[in-house]
Parts: structure tokens; sequence; C-alpha cells
């Protein structure tokens, strides 16, 4: 699968997260009674970044939580080797009744992680409200979702793919367009 460009580097993916704090600390007229809960995998890695700021910009501490999303999804495609999904685990540390919760993730596509996250948040317990904040936004949607916080919308054809890698995961911070060949 080649690569055709890269469209956010590290500096650029620095910029955008700040701005997605900015905007959440004023959608929300700060960030009392805010969690701040990433999608497993990089979803958790963007919203330990994006606390890492508020925290700097606001001077208090938002509280992070981390979502497993596989027994919701409809398509897995990582099983164990007798078929189960692989479960990574969720870690929320305080209940999200009546919290405003901002959920993140890298990328928004089809909308169905976003739909699998929406239902594994609503067994957990009733939030005030649901927010979400995602790095990338490339279209494509096959449901009715959108993101409140973007940090680049990047349209994209179907037969290209957007790869997110996080210095935490991937040693290095950019957000490239592949050709995907089939």
């Amino acid at each position: 699968m080649p690569q055709k460009a890269i469209v956010l580097d590290e500096q650029a993916i620095r910029r955008a997260l700040t701005r997605i704090a900015h905007e959440i600390i004023e959608k929300n007229k700060g960030i009392e009674g805010c969690i701040l809960i990433g999608i497993k995998t990089r979803g958790i890695y963007l919203a330990n970044r994006l606390a890492k700021r508020i925290e700097e910009i606001e001077g208090a501490k938002i509280t992070v939580g981390e979502l497993d999303i596989t027994l919701y999804r409809d398509d897995l495609t990582k099983k164990t080797p007798n078929e189960e999904p692989l479960i990574k685990g969720s870690s929320i540390p305080i209940d999200i009744k009546d919290q405003k919760v901002i959920l993140i993730d890298d990328v928004l596509y089809t909308g169905r992680t976003v739909r699998a996250a929406l239902d594994a948040l609503i067994d957990l317990g009733r939030p005030s409200s649901i927010q979400l904040a995602v790095l990338v936004d490339r279209g494509h949607r096959e449901l009715p979702i959108r993101a409140d916080f973007v940090g680049k919308n990047i349209p994209t054809s179907s037969l290209e793919k957007i790869v997110v890698e996080l210095k935490e995961v991937d040693e290095s911070d950019q957000v490239s367009i592949y050709e995907n060949n089939h």
C-alpha cells in the first residue's frame, strides 16, 4: 500500500490538539463536570494529550478514561484463536452519570466506531451530554454522526486509507494517506 502524502506532521497534530482543547473549554464554559474518554487504541493517547493541554490552559486536571468498544462492534475483525472477540478492557475512573463526556478518537469515517462507543457509554451510565472530538474526519459516513471538534477534515476516496501514527505506539507523530489497491 503506497503512501500518497503526509497530511499532518508532528507540529500540525500538536496545533490541532491545542485548538481542540481550547474549543472543548469554550463549548463547555470550562471543564467542570467534564470527562475525556478515549476510544482504544489511539483515542486514549489523544485523550491524554488533550488532558495535558487542557490542564496547561485551565490550571486544573480533567479526568480521562478509556473505552474498549470491541463487544459493541458489529464487524469484529480481531479474534482470539477460539473465534471470540479480543477484549482489551475499559477503564473509566468516575461515574459518568450526569457528566459531560467528550469521546475522543483518531479518525471518523463510517461512524460505526462512534455508534459502538455510544452503546458502550450508555451501558455505563447516563451522561448529561456526549460530545465527539476526532483528529481526522475523512467523510464517507454510513450513520448520521458528526464530530463536535475536528482536528482536520481530509476528504478521501473510498480507495484511500488514512493512517494515524502516534509516538506512544508508532514512534512518530503523523497522519498519512495511503492508496488502497484492492
